[in-house]
């Protein structure tokens, strides 16, 4: 049985290089509340988003205008029974020329259906791809959370009933 990493996929008329640049721009498209560097390899990160999700990233390869990797170094999630959930998993950012458009498709190696988050995180990731990572490379302006305000429905569903 092939493993079924989560992904998903956007096209957009700007060039490789202005995708890419968005990409790696997570606290215009995913979170405000980022700590570290986001742009060179070896670069290594932290998102938290209050007591619901933390985790730590590094930046393994980056190859500008074509690819980004992050490896999880750690992972939390108020929600899971599994504490390890996320943890040495990658998530990949390839770009591609396709037909004067470019192509960003989002890989998340190793977030798969039988994950307790995985509904969760694929419909975050979703939301984080399709719309405001979108948003940043086509007008600039994406949608990350602000400090400690969830975005996506499911970030807004928990934080209801962490109230």
């Amino acid at each position: 049985m092939t493993q079924q990493d989560f992904t998903t996929a956007i096209l957009v008329d700007q060039t490789p290089m202005e995708a890419f640049e968005a990409i790696t721009n997570v606290r215009g498209w995913w979170s405000q509340e980022i700590e570290g560097g986001t742009a060179k390899e070896g670069d290594v990160f932290k998102y938290h988003y209050e007591d619901v999700h933390r985790c730590e990233m590094k930046l393994i390869e980056v190859v500008p205008g074509k690819k980004v990797v992050w490896r999880v170094l750690d992972n939390y999630f108020k929600f899971t029974e599994d504490k390890t959930e996320w943890v040495n998993t990658k998530i990949v950012f390839e770009i591609t020329g396709q037909e004067g458009k470019t192509q960003v498709r989002m890989t998340h190696e190793g977030l798969v259906p039988a994950y307790e988050c995985f509904d969760i995180c694929r419909d975050a990731w979703t939301t984080y791809i399709q719309k405001s990572l979108h948003s940043l490379i086509t007008t600039g302006k994406g949608y990350p959370n602000g400090k400690g305000t969830p975005q996506t429905e499911n970030e807004k569903k928990l934080a209801a009933e962490n109230l």
